[in-house]
């Protein structure tokens, strides 16, 4: 005779199933949170880029605002459902001659109750521009 075993595929989904959603599950909330850090230091790099130019404290306090609500409008129309309520802070190092965006916002989750938040930090030298040193004799 031949053991019966009828129903024996139902009881391997039922316990294999749940394992392999949440192995999907945790691939796109991986890919979702990768994506928003990616948007997040994607934002930073544009908005020190854009800080970069100001090659002295004034500058860089005229410049300041405007670079860190254009930082803020790019991470949001790139991030769009992926990085909420995106946040950019500037920075200036004067003694050390460089700037710093840290950008911030909260991934969109899968996942109730769970809270995921990314922060990048960029930094970048001042760019300054000084006149070329022509010696004394130079024609």
């Amino acid at each position: 005779r031949q053991p019966r075993d009828a129903g024996t595929s139902a009881v391997e989904l039922s316990i294999v199933a749940p394992a392999l959603l949440a192995l999907i599950f945790f691939s796109v909330q991986a890919g979702l949170w990768w994506y928003g850090r990616t948007v997040a230091i994607q934002a930073a790099r544009e908005g020190v880029s854009q800080l970069r130019t100001a090659p002295d404290l004034d500058a860089y306090d005229a410049v300041s605002a405007t670079v860190t609500e254009s930082t803020r409008r790019y991470a949001a129309a790139v991030g769009r459902e992926t990085l909420l309520d995106p946040t950019a802070v500037p920075g200036y190092d004067e003694d050390a001659g460089r700037v710093s965006m840290t950008v911030s916002g909260r991934v969109i989750s899968l996942v109730p109750g769970l809270d995921l938040t990314v922060t990048q930090q960029v930094f970048g030298e001042v760019e300054r521009f000084e006149a070329d040193y022509l010696p004394d004799d130079a024609p």
